[in-house]
């Protein structure tokens, strides 16, 4: 036989062997990321139900946190590089554990309020503020009164935006901080004369029969929740933050396009089989519509800042104005994240376009 013969198959096998390490998958990037059993989380879930995050070369953990001040306290801990999260801590965040916005997951304007009892003589007191007619309650009948909430959080947000609505402020009334199924249940249980929700929790709570004394739409403001980014991690990785940022989109798309009753068996299915939470589809149905999301060209459009601060920007601005008129804040924290630098769009710009389809 002739040399060449015997070499031919032998060569072959060591050019594969060669091969191989090139041949196999390559390694997916792991992507610790923190959320709450809230709407903005359905889009991250979805994304590693059906495999975007692989497309994309990671792999998603979502974490299930208690509260948006959890998320931004672990932050050092190195147990999130992404998180959705409320704006309010996204302010925290920012000013404490430098922590990018590099999105907005939804407006949750309409989702986070307060809550009294139908007896209550709150709730006997409609439009005492002649600008904010559908808001019930007077000085008269709130001041001095208790009210659960989890602090420093969305919700907190609505108690205060609704004292202010009423003449009054935090000090004025007593906050008991617990998280939000406590505060759910102990207001079941008769704890309190008022409650802050989120939703889906608001709606539980309505569905209760306890009356909407407001929330932060009807009391004139806009509260949206934000994405947030470790800063180190992301601007040492933005490979893996443009790819998080593709695959949810995707997720995001379909909340936008999609008619929100086709979505409630997998919405439903999201919060049993991620947060271990049995929603009727009626309050699954109402939680969805009552969210609006911003497609990739809309968070484009909110994150610009080439000719000022961005709508983003301004949203945050607020919140941290908001905060150090209650006191929470200190006017030398405010001067730190006034600007509200710690939102940036340069991630968002660099995603890959097109979105891929969230059908195939």
């Amino acid at each position: 036989m002739k040399l060449r013969n015997l070499l031919g198959p032998a060569l072959a096998a060591v050019l594969f062997l060669a091969a191989a390490p090139v041949l196999q998958a390559k390694e997916l990037v792991k992507v610790p990321m923190g959320w709450m059993n809230e709407n903005e989380t359905f889009a991250a879930w979805l994304a590693h139900e059906r495999g975007w995050d692989k497309e994309e070369g990671l792999d998603f953990e979502v974490n299930y946190f208690n509260s948006g001040m959890d998320i931004v306290n672990a932050t050092p801990s190195g147990s999130w590089v992404v998180a959705g999260n409320g704006a309010v801590p996204g302010v925290w965040g920012g000013l404490r554990y430098d922590t990018y916005v590099i999105a907005i997951g939804n407006d949750e304007s309409y989702t986070n309020g307060v809550l009294v009892r139908p007896d209550s003589p709150i709730a006997k007191v409609k439009g005492w503020n002649k600008d904010f007619p559908d808001v019930l309650g007077s000085p008269e009948t709130v001041r001095g009164k208790t009210f659960l909430c989890t602090t420093m959080s969305s919700p907190h947000m609505a108690l205060s935006s609704w004292l202010k609505v009423l003449g009054l402020t935090d000090k004025d009334v007593v906050i008991k901080n617990m998280d939000q199924p406590q505060a759910l249940g102990a207001f079941e249980n008769g704890t309190g004369d008022g409650v802050a929700l989120w939703a889906p929790h608001l709606y539980v709570g309505e569905a209760k029969g306890w009356r909407l004394a407001g929330n932060i739409k009807n009391c004139g403001q806009t509260l949206p929740i934000v994405i947030q980014a470790d800063k180190k991690y992301a601007d040492a990785h933005p490979e893996v933050i443009t790819g998080f940022l593709r695959a949810y989109m995707r997720g995001i798309h379909m909340l936008k396009n999609e008619p929100a009753e086709s979505l409630v068996p997998l919405y439903r299915r999201f919060f049993m089989d991620w947060a271990g939470q049995q929603y009727t589809p009626e309050v699954a149905l109402k939680d969805i519509k009552t969210h609006p999301v911003f497609n990739y060209e809309e968070q484009l459009r909110l994150l610009d800042n080439s000719k000022g601060m961005s709508e983003a920007q301004q949203w945050q601005r607020y919140l941290a104005a908001f905060f150090t008129q209650l006191g929470r804040l200190t006017p030398e924290e405010y001067e730190r994240v006034k600007n509200a630098d710690y939102v940036t769009d340069k991630f968002m710009k660099m995603v890959k376009t097109p979105i891929p389809p969230y059908t195939k």
